[in-house]
């Protein structure tokens, strides 16, 4: 990763940087023993960042109890959350507009709110770090393009007008100007006080399979989800008339996420259901779509520009006059060779168009109860109706005339009398169009098809990459990751968590005198007991051979009730016997309990505090339950006898 030097480029007094209680903010959170009660009562100085900040909180729905104070927000949404969003928010208030003519400021705000919008439900969705920390990141992640526009408004504003397919943003910033938007970003994200991990992905987010990252790994997964939230941002604030071509490369990276078309469709519309809720609170403009996103992967296909060929069309015929009506009805049926449906005016053809469903409609324009431009308004207002081709029949040439058919809809038209050759090269036009929206239906199905099939391997191989094959518990992969995020919770809301791991005793001695076969179900058992008996919101995960892993969250409660826990699930599988055939088994375990405590620096002191537990209770005789507090060792029963346990 190449960051921008700032002091070499003389540009430090220049960037785009926070103030006010943001900049409090950022100087506070730079000290090692600054509290949350300081914290908030900063924040609380700044009426519209507190606003923002419990609506953050209340958006992350953690639980059913909804957000009222700053204290709460930030134990919710977590310090480092708070500070990155707080300097997001700034910045926003701040660059609204400026000096550089060619860049869009108001486009740019938009843009990184859908992609903070998008990173955080696709963190709900991977649950791969905090959807608030997420959210930072998308709002950020492209921070640098302001910074250059900020520095160098007019240079910059030249160098936007240079942008094509044939040469990216960052190799005409590093052309004129000799650094780019991602050597920005990641310069200013790390001053910012970003950690590593966001800053390094984030600087590879635009070319994610360059960055270096082990396939799997944290780093990895984040760079392709804000490579992921780069291409729904841009598809949203694209041309209507190129959207199209964007929709196919977004079903397929949903797939590669485990998500099938039909909910990757509902999940793009909630992103842009909150986007437009969150341009509202920033005071931000944002898009409208024509359709929701779900139905722009239905749509039609482009209409077409010419055509050489022509076959067997399903034409709905709609003209009042008889002799006109029998001699077209002639010409396309007998001459063409279609098959022709025929009605004497627009509320008869009305019905009957939504009855056989015609390929092409062509109706005259002035008739009796409802007129041709009626008609086709009315067939237009439909869904189905917008697929279709329609050609107008008319008398009237003038141009004004015209000009109000097309507006209302009309494909093509002819002017009577009819011009057979005219009529025919027209019907060519509305075959060839029919030929591509088959064409693009039949790609659509298979795109939509493939992308479920990647959906569900892809969740198959998630699957199977944190299961344990044999007790399907959740495998010790799963559980570190469970882990890492329960720690990370704990660490951001200030709230109790313990961990819990339990062996089997004497499994050995099982597998030597009844075979390996018996252990494998007597390790069923044990894990179908566990399952059954852990708490709601306990995570549990086999660790290897007879060891088992549950994580506990404990919110508000009593630490004591963990020790409970443990001791009624020793109890409810010391009392259960194991049948297996002829086979009578009684089993025991023994459990080691550690809280997590204020001196502890990571989660791995926390499961190192709990294996020493379990050492003490195999030595005390197995069968039993201890707990690891302030370096001391202490039996279950001692521990639920005394008052409750303070961290």
């Amino acid at each position: 990763m190449k960051v921008a030097d700032i002091n070499q480029l003389n540009i430090s007094s220049s960037l785009p940087s926070p103030k006010g209680v943001a900049l409090a903010l950022l100087e506070a959170c730079r000290q090692e023993d600054v509290t949350i009660s300081e914290i908030t009562k900063l924040i609380q100085t700044d009426p519209a960042l507190s606003g923002r900040l419990i609506q953050r909180a209340n958006a992350t729905k953690q639980t059913a109890r909804a957000v009222s104070s700053i204290s709460d927000a930030v134990s919710r949404v977590g310090l480092t959350a708070v500070k990155q969003l707080a300097m997001g928010f700034s910045l926003i208030d701040q660059y609204q507009k400026g000096s550089s003519q060619g860049f869009d400021y108001q486009e740019f705000w938009s843009h990184s709110l859908l992609m903070a919008i998008a990173m955080q439900e696709l963190g709900k969705v991977t649950r791969v770090t905090a959807p608030d920390e997420l959210f930072a990141c998308g709002l950020m992640m492209r921070i640098g393009c302001l910074a250059l526009a900020t520095i160098y408004p007019d240079k910059y504003s030249e160098i936007l007008l240079q942008q094509s397919p044939d040469i990216t943003l960052s190799q005409l910033e590093q052309q004129y100007l000799q650094t780019d938007h991602n050597e920005l970003t990641a310069a200013m994200l790390i001053n910012f006080g970003f950690p590593t991990i966001f800053v390094e992905s984030i600087y590879y987010h635009e070319t994610p399979d360059e960055s270096g990252f082990s396939e799997g790994s944290r780093p990895y997964q984040i760079v392709h989800l804000l490579y992921l939230a780069k291409q729904i941002a841009d598809f949203a604030v694209t041309e209507e008339s190129t959207r199209n071509q964007h929709i196919s490369a977004l079903i397929l990276l949903g797939g590669k996420i485990g998500l099938d078309t039909e909910t990757f469709g509902a999940f793009i519309d909630q992103i842009v259901q909150e986007w437009h809720a969150w341009g509202a609170i920033l005071k931000i403009p944002v898009m409208d779509f024509p359709l929701p996103f779900h139905k722009m992967m239905n749509a039609s296909a482009p209409r077409p520009e010419n055509a050489t060929n022509a076959a067997a069309l399903r034409i709905l015929l709609v003209e009042d006059d008889p002799t006109s009506l029998i001699l077209t009805k002639e010409l396309l049926a007998n001459v063409l060779g279609h098959t022709v449906f025929t009605s004497g005016d627009g509320q008869q053809a009305l019905a009957l168009a939504m009855e056989v469903l015609p390929h092409i409609v062509i109706t005259d324009w002035m008739m009796p109860v409802m007129n041709g431009l009626e008609l086709i308004r009315s067939l237009r207002a439909t869904e189905w109706g917008q697929n279709l081709y329609v050609i107008m029949l008319t008398s009237i040439e003038d141009e004004e005339e015209v000009i109000k058919a097309f507006d209302a809809g009309v494909d093509d038209y002819v002017t009577k009398p009819i011009n057979i050759r005219a009529f025919r090269a027209r019907l060519r036009a509305a075959w060839h169009y029919r030929q591509l929206q088959e064409s693009w239906e039949r790609d659509r199905e298979q795109l939509k098809r493939f992308a479920a099939e990647l959906a569900v391997t892809n969740r198959k191989l998630e699957y199977f990459a944190l299961t344990d094959m044999l007790t399907e518990l959740p495998n010790r992969r799963s559980g570190m990751e469970a882990l890492a995020e329960t720690w990370s919770v704990a660490n951001r809301s200030g709230q109790l968590m313990a961990v819990m791991l339990l062996d089997i005793d004497h499994f050995k001695a099982i597998n030597d005198s009844y075979g390996h076969a018996v252990g494998d179900k007597v390790l069923k058992e044990i894990s179908t007991i566990i399952r059954k008996t852990a708490r709601k919101g306990d995570t549990f995960c086999r660790m290897g051979g007879e060891e088992f892993l549950v994580v506990c969250q404990l919110g508000n409660s009593d630490a004591k009730s963990v020790i409970q826990f443990a001791e009624r699930l020793r109890q409810q599988i010391s009392q259960q016997q194991i049948n297996i055939g002829e086979i009578h088994i009684q089993v025991t375990i023994s459990i080691g309990v550690a809280l997590k405590e204020s001196g502890m620096k990571s989660e791995d002191h926390l499961v190192n505090a709990a294996d020493k537990a379990l050492y003490a209770a195999k030595n005390a005789g197995r069968n039993r339950v201890f707990l690891t507090f302030k370096n001391r060792l202490l039996a279950a029963p001692s521990v639920i006898a005394k008052p409750p346990i303070k961290t």
